[in-house]
């Protein structure tokens, strides 16, 4: 049973953020209006975009071999959870059977949770520090994440020290 101070999170997608080149994954609220941006390293963000896109690569992907070795080991994946945001780095952890709690970085375990079909959820904490609700003029959700992104750089959301 979930936490009343979390909520679940769709994966919108990952876009790639002009002029940096970096990408950014974009998770939304299920039963909000809130959005969570996280920028995320070029690898898990082609492994959350291949996903998405039923692509099947030729040998299994990182992501890939953790699902296939949760497997082998009879366990499952129960949930993934975002739980912490500390000056500027997300932290999320795998949910396993039996209670196994393993940190991980969020974009890995998006990854990781699409493969395996499980939920995502957010801390409220983390939501009420960097989520985001997006105007709605536009009902198209990328339409809306590039409008985002050409607002906002890494470093809106780094906290400072003064």
């Amino acid at each position: 049973m979930e936490a009343a101070a979390m909520s679940e999170m769709h994966v919108i997608g990952v876009r790639i953020e002009q002029p940096q080149n970096q990408p950014v994954l974009l998770l939304r609220e299920s039963e909000g209006e809130r959005y969570l941006p996280i920028w995320i390293g070029q690898t898990e963000a082609t492994a959350i975009a291949l996903e998405q896109q039923g692509v099947e690569p030729a040998r299994p992907l990182t992501h890939d071999l953790i699902k296939d070795l949760v497997d082998a080991f009879g366990r499952s994946l129960v949930e993934v959870r975002i739980v912490d945001l500390q000056e500027g780095t997300f932290y999320a952890d795998l949910v396993f059977d039996g209670e196994t709690t393993v940190s991980a970085r969020p974009s890995d375990s998006v990854a990781i949770a699409l493969r395996m079909s499980v939920p995502i959820f957010a801390e409220e904490s983390v939501l009420a520090e960097a989520g985001l609700v997006m105007p709605d003029e536009r009902e198209d959700e990328v339409e809306k994440f590039k409008e985002f992104l050409e607002s906002v750089s890494p470093d809106d959301f780094k906290a400072t020290d003064g």
